[in-house]
């Protein structure tokens, strides 16, 4: 498949924009209901390609998600409202996979940032970091829990994720809900670091039911102001409850959030996919929706600051495509 051209892209962005902007009637959306954000950036997607020579550790072969997955896809994919701009997170353990997307984010401006894989504390990991973050696009890396946990109580680890902090870099955590704490622990320690946890602790999502060691680890972070919670996941999270029937209506997912919006808060909360992977619960629309309907009695600054611009302040990225 070819790459998106820029001029096309740029040309969908704005009709996109606009789109969102006026309902049939032609009148402004602030207007209408429901309320929508100004702009949308999805901060949690992959993009792979199994038919490269070296292949891909993830997704396995066999798998729903084993296929080719680019940036075109993300564009042309059926959405609730248009996203035009996301931040890649990368899977795959492969060094030369973060110049892959950083390539393919070359002639493809629906991406604005990139979150790498790499291991700190490894000899290579410097060197690596200095060739990958001279990209701009380049704003971090994924660190798993089990890496982290054990990373936390050696000296090179912890001076690798000090000298991203001096750099402006950022981490994204993923793991289960011990991950929030694990996020606590590293903020403790490396204050300057911004912190993104994924998937808000990939926690089983259970209606009026709440973990409680999961709330317990969230309230923990209620000080932690350098640590964002990625509303991502959450079609997954209720599908590990009820698999042959994840609920639409955000009622469901209500109590869950009611958590998470007590104690990050609208400045600290920003809005994931975790596209293709989301698929495997429930479409883009739906997904995009649940989070769109949850802010609905929190008022325009409050879709607007999860949707994209609390991802400005957690990921820097420059310009939202189309502006």
């Amino acid at each position: 498949m070819s790459s998106l051209n820029r001029r096309t892209f740029l040309k969908t962005a704005s009709a996109g924009l606009l789109a969102s902007q006026l309902n049939l009637s032609g009148t402004k959306a602030a207007d209408s209901k429901p309320l929508l954000p100004a702009k949308v950036v999805d901060t949690h997607t992959h993009f792979y390609d199994p038919s490269r020579p070296e292949g891909v550790p993830w997704p396995r072969k066999g798998s729903s998600l084993y296929r080719t997955v680019l940036p075109k896809d993300f564009v042309e994919l059926k959405k609730y409202q248009p996203v035009n701009a996301t931040v890649v997170v990368e899977a795959s353990k492969l060094v030369e996979d973060n110049q892959w997307i950083l390539d393919q984010a070359k002639d493809n401006p629906v991406i604005i940032g990139f979150v790498g894989r790499l291991t700190p504390g490894e000899p290579d990991f410097r060197k690596h970091l200095k060739r990958f973050s001279k990209n701009p696009l380049y704003k971090g890396i994924r660190i798993n829990y089990d890496l982290l946990d054990l990373g936390l109580k050696q000296k090179q680890f912890m001076d690798d994720l000090k000298l991203m902090a001096d750099q402006g870099l950022q981490v994204d955590l993923n793991g289960g809900p011990v991950t929030l704490n694990g996020a606590r622990l590293l903020a403790e320690q490396v204050p300057d670091l911004r912190i993104v946890v994924d998937h808000i602790g990939n926690v089983a999502i259970k209606g009026d039911e709440i973990d409680l060691r999961w709330r317990e680890y969230m309230e923990s972070l209620a000080d932690q102001k350098q640590v964002f919670i990625k509303i991502s996941a959450l079609v997954e999270g209720a599908a590990r409850h009820r698999p042959d029937a994840v609920p639409a209506d955000v009622e469901y997912y209500r109590p869950t959030l009611d958590v998470i919006w007590k104690n990050i808060g609208v400045d600290r909360m920003i809005f994931g996919s975790n596209w293709p992977v989301s698929e495997r619960a429930a479409d883009y629309v739906t997904l995009q929706k649940i989070l769109v309907d949850y802010l609905q009695d929190k008022g325009q600054s409050a879709l607007d600051n999860v949707f994209w611009k609390n991802s400005k302040l957690a990921y820097r990225w420059d310009k939202y495509p189309g502006e």
